[in-house]
């Protein structure tokens, strides 16, 4: 299963856990790490998603990020296809970076997309642009899965 984490998704690790929500994602994010640390998931990266990490102003957040991608099976840069395929999701509602993830993700033949971030989500789940990769909650797709 070729799985995409969006910086959100990987942030999570790190925020602090004041809400339920919180603490059980954290929980979900660090078990399917252990599931791609073990090979039961190939976690496929990008430079998009190093480049939104590099750019956290908190020094330890940006630094706990960037640690994990070691585990990343593949980290790919956009083509010219999948930019503009972002800059069409863009036009259609996703953020910017989410556009470009998610269009990387659907470049790449991910299986999966993971995101903690409820627009972003929402957006997917409208079908807006016809994403040909779920993206899903990682606390929803860890109960799904159970990993």
């Amino acid at each position: 299963m070729r799985v995409y984490l969006d910086a959100c998704t990987i942030n999570r690790l790190s925020d602090p856990p004041m809400q339920r929500r919180i603490a059980l994602e954290a929980i979900a994010v660090e078990r399917l790490l252990q599931g791609v640390r073990t090979g039961q998931l190939c976690w496929i990266a990008s430079s998009v998603l190093v480049v939104e990490i590099e750019n956290n102003p908190d020094e330890q957040r940006r630094s706990s990020a960037l640690a994990l991608l070691c585990f990343a099976s593949e980290v790919h840069r956009p083509t010219v296809a999948s930019a503009e395929r972002g800059r069409q999701l863009n036009l259609l509602g996703y953020g910017k970076l989410d556009a470009l993830h998610l269009a990387v993700a659907e470049e790449q033949r991910c299986d999966l997309l993971l995101t903690t971030d409820d627009r972003f989500l929402r957006r997917a789940m409208r079908n807006l642009g016809k994403p040909s990769v779920r993206v899903e909650n990682p606390l929803n797709y860890w109960k799904e899965v159970g990993l």
